[in-house]
């Protein structure tokens, strides 16, 4: 509150003005997490999106095994811990047997791309309405610093100490990719922890998928790309940098796959409308990574017989739109190009050079 140094102008103090307040459902606790982790930034992003959305006494949510198993310290929810890499498996038995509930994984990239595939792959199969967060630090952080799926080319892990190699353990796994081709996903994205710009983007990312649980959607996952100082042996500075760069060329930022109309204010662009606000796709084409904003024209409105009801493919496009997998030209809606300025990203910004881009980079 600032004071007025003067009474006699009869000016009245000024009214204080609330910056931030953590969340209600963020438990007021010291962390466990590394010096640097970016665990406690996704927690914070999550809790403030389900206290906006009106959430946490309606969420249950599911723990793994691995450094994302302590959420449930953090999130005054309901939480189910799983087996190692079973949390979708879990989630899906939540959701049938509590259909009302709001129903939550929270995974590591260990836990969900290698030891859980296939329970992630079979409930996005299956659309299990559930939001899956994927906290990916492309290494086993709890267990010593292994190379995991998601391990960058190159990369010194305790498991591969001269760094992986392509030729002996194989490609990092872009696991968000392979499940936005399955017409059971309705949403997917990658952000990132790296700096406060890209936080604020990662949160309109989450809140995106919360909303088309919320509203009847199918499976829906977003990857958070995160530090790890001590299994990179970085500084916590040196980690954020790492992230930012070598990290997001492996893994391109952006909406990947967005099948599903949240509700739009009045005069907001109905799906798949070219020409509104945020919208890249070229006539009569919308695009899929164009869905996120107000205005924005959304991938769900496709030619008949595209994509199981309610649920538009993302791979079949109207004529003369980019296909899934071809970076299309500038302005041409493609689940693999990068949108061109104007291309809305989950809130509404268009993606960086390279970003948004499907199975191929």
């Amino acid at each position: 509150m600032t004071l007025n140094p003067n009474p006699e102008l009869g000016m009245r103090a000024a009214a204080p003005r609330l910056i931030y307040r953590k969340p209600d459902v963020l438990l007021d606790r010291s962390t466990h997490y590394c010096p640097g982790c970016g665990h406690g930034i996704v927690h914070r992003l999550l809790a403030e999106v389900m206290t906006e959305l009106d959430l946490p006494a309606h969420t249950i949510a599911v723990a793994p095994v691995g450094c994302a198993v302590f959420a449930y310290d953090y999130l005054n929810v309901d939480f189910v811990e799983a087996p190692h890499g079973r949390a979708p498996a879990v989630a899906t038995g939540i959701r049938r047997v509590r259909p009302e509930a709001f129903v939550l994984t929270y995974q590591g990239d260990g836990d969900l791309a290698a030891i859980g595939t296939a329970e992630i792959v079979h409930a996005a199969a299956r659309g299990e309405r559930i939001t899956a967060i994927f906290v990916n630090n492309g290494i086993y952080g709890m267990t010593g610093g292994q190379m995991a799926p998601t391990t960058l080319l190159g990369q010194r892990t305790t498991s591969s100490p001269l760094g992986r190699d392509a030729a002996l353990m194989g490609f990092p796994i872009r696991i968000t990719e392979m499940l936005a081709q399955l017409p059971g996903v309705t949403y997917a994205a990658r952000g990132s922890i790296a700096d406060a710009s890209l936080i604020g983007k990662l949160k309109a990312m989450i809140k995106r998928a919360c909303l088309v649980q919320i509203e009847g959607g199918g499976f829906s996952i977003v990857e958070a790309l995160s530090n790890c100082p001590i299994g990179w042996e970085m500084t916590p500075q040196q980690s954020l940098e790492h992230l930012k760069g070598p990290v997001v060329e492996a893994y391109p930022l952006g909406v990947i796959v967005d099948r599903w109309v949240v509700s739009q204010p009045a005069g907001a662009g109905s799906a798949g409308d070219a020409g509104s606000a945020g919208d890249a796709g070229s006539a009569g084409a919308g695009s899929t990574a164009g869905a996120g904003a107000a205005g924005a024209g959304s991938a769900v409105s496709q030619p008949a017989g595209a994509g199981p009801a309610g649920a538009g493919s993302a791979v079949s496009q109207p004529a003369g739109a980019g296909s899934a997998g071809d970076a299309g030209p500038a302005g041409a809606g493609s689940t693999g190009g990068a949108g061109s300025v104007g291309a809305g990203s989950a809130d509404g910004e268009a993606p960086a050079p390279g970003a948004g881009a499907g199975p191929e980079a």
